[in-house]
């Protein structure tokens, strides 16, 4: 319980004479509201413990500080009661749905039911709550916080449900971006300055908001199952076909006395939807198509939320040039300026080997490179063809170290004696050779990081060709090695297309600095949209929407949750 803190309070009012009356007296409900505010926070204890109006107040860190720094004076009202600021945070916290948000996960129906409540007791001339006040306060000030951050940061931290998620996230005093908004009076202006500023974060809010539409208006049709479908194919399941692609805009809607024919204008919807969605492009509705097409817009709705929410856990600047590596798309791109100068596909790490997400600086290149056999590599998978045939090393080209650093020195593979050699006892170094069999390839390009990940050619470009590449054991192969170096190598005139592929052809392990460093980020999208609009889904491979999406639509906590139960409130 908490005790009463605020006297009881006889206002003096001016009717023709000096008299007791119903209305505080104005000049002291600041102060008698800073009372409130003081003790209450007084009688919290550490952690912060404070219910208000049977919610808990969940930000218990930047709170105290921000009233303490006011001597605990209220921010949202002032002696004639609430601030106006109350309604412009109230308009910005209604726009959280815009943002894959929830309003009402922020206090929002008390905030309007109190507001309420201290306005209909103004109009009636009945003297303001303290303690009511104190309870707008301390509720606005949670909300904005609380907000606040989940628009600068996320809702969700990514650590918790992604281990290899890294990046590093956007930073700011959220309570001094509280006082700014308001000194200012520009609450709503002051939230909307938070959010990303990235085009692709920008665009799947709209996307979002076109496929909310579609959800209001019933969704799309489910293609019914059968056998697939191609251009020159006609009846009922075709018809539904195009009812289907029209409401993605894959296609223009035709009148509906028209024929229900596979024409080449829906094979080129099909083509589109299958780009879309990045499935093999051949204008027939198979298996992996017809699935894609009957995943419900609801489901798409939470895949566009979660990967907004992946947006809030990245910098705000990627920098005016990067590259950027899309593990869920199997791409990379070079931005430069905001648009895209060089775009190659990529393999990436296997699901029970991810490639992590990370931001890190690109500064070298490494020509014609050895590869240093990594010990699980070496102790997991070399190991047992070593044991079938004494000769695989040397028929890859790999050769044997005993020791590290100085005191490494070559020994014999077939002198060793693998009989006492297991995974748990690996005494050995493995370093496989430049050449057709080493995996690098002809470039490596190196971008220190605690994963030792890397991009890297490769001479299994067949590998390429595939819809799904997900083959490595973490690092990043590239479709497009030879032109990547190139424009990297483009500030140093010693280093043309030709000497290049000269010094490749010469030399072994040569590194190679970069006349100037470049920032590579590591990211996961299973949503995104293009500059043309049109909206990318890619299949999760990680499985790293789902935890995703039920962090996201987790409820916040309440007293009974949060171990409040035997707290009431007077």
């Amino acid at each position: 319980m908490f005790p009463r803190l605020i006297p009881t309070v006889i206002a003096i009012a001016w009717a023709g004479g000096l008299a007791f009356g119903n209305r505080v007296e104005a000049a002291n409900l600041s102060e008698q509201v800073s009372d409130v505010l003081r003790g209450r926070m007084e009688a919290a204890g550490t952690p912060l413990r404070i219910l208000c109006r049977g919610e808990l107040i969940c930000e218990s860190v930047l709170l105290p500080p921000f009233y303490e720094r006011r001597s605990f004076l209220p921010a949202w009202s002032a002696d004639d009661g609430p601030r106006p600021e109350v309604d412009s945070f109230i308009r910005g916290l209604q726009q959280a749905g815009q943002e894959g948000l929830r309003a009402e996960d922020y206090h929002l129906s008390n905030i309007k039911t109190l507001l309420a409540e201290l306005r209909q007791d103004m109009a009636l001339k009945r003297p303001l709550s303290p303690e009511k006040l104190a309870d707008l306060d301390l509720m606005v000030t949670d909300s904005f916080l609380i907000y606040a951050s989940h628009l600068l940061t996320g809702r969700v931290n990514p650590e918790t449900i992604q281990a290899e998620w890294y990046a590093q996230s956007r930073k700011a005093n959220l309570d001094r971006i509280l006082q700014i908004a308001l000194d200012s009076q520009q609450t709503e202006n002051v939230l909307q300055g938070l959010l990303p500023r990235h085009p692709g974060y920008g665009r799947l809010r709209q996307a979002l908001r076109d496929y909310r539409n579609i959800a209001q208006k019933g969704g799309w049709p489910s293609v019914p199952s059968g056998p697939k479908m191609r251009q020159g194919d006609s009846g009922r399941r075709v018809r539904i076909l195009r009812a289907r692609l029209v409401s993605t805009r894959d296609l223009q809607p035709v009148p509906k006395k028209s024929a229900p024919l596979f024409d080449e204008s829906l094979d080129r919807a099909v083509r589109k939807f299958q780009l879309r969605h990045g499935l093999d492009i051949d204008g027939i509705v198979g298996p992996a198509t017809l699935a894609a097409l009957n995943v419900p817009v609801e489901k798409r709705i939470r895949q566009i939320e979660g990967n907004m929410e992946r947006w809030r856990w990245l910098p705000q600047d990627f920098g005016s040039r990067y590259i950027l590596v899309n593990i869920a798309k199997f791409g990379l791109e070079v931005i430069e300026n905001g648009r895209p100068v060089l775009t190659m596909r990529a393999i990436v790490g296997k699901p029970y080997q991810r490639t992590p997400v990370f931001s890190a600086q690109m500064t070298y290149l490494v020509l014609r490179p050895f590869w240093h056999v990594p010990p699980s590599i070496a102790e997991e998978e070399m190991l047992p063809l070593i044991l079938q045939d004494p000769n695989y090393l040397a028929k890859n080209q790999i050769k044997l170290f005993e020791g590290w650093g100085s005191a490494q020195k070559e020994i014999d593979s077939g002198a060793a004696d693998w009989s006492k050699v297991s995974a748990d006892s690996f005494p050995y170094n493995l370093r496989q050779e430049p050449g057709p069999l080493n995996p690098l390839g002809r470039i490596k390009f190196m971008f220190p990081n605690k994963f030792n990940v890397y991009l890297h050619d490769t001479p299994s470009p067949e590998l390429f060709k595939k819809t799904e590449r997900e083959f490595s054991h973490g690092c990043i192969r590239i479709e497009k090695p030879i032109e990547l170096a190139e424009y990297l190598l483009r500030g140093d005139p010693q280093w043309t297309r030709e000497s290049l592929a000269e010094a490749i052809d010469q030399s072994i392990d040569h590194t190679v600095r970069l006349p100037e460093p470049i920032p590579i980020h590591v990211l996961y999208w299973t949503a995104g949209v293009e500059e043309d609009g049109s909206v990318h889904f890619r299949k999760d491979i990680y499985e790293r929407d789902e935890p995703l999406r039920e962090a996201l639509e987790a409820k916040p906590p309440t007293p009974e949750t949060a171990g409040f139960d035997s707290w009431k409130r007077k």
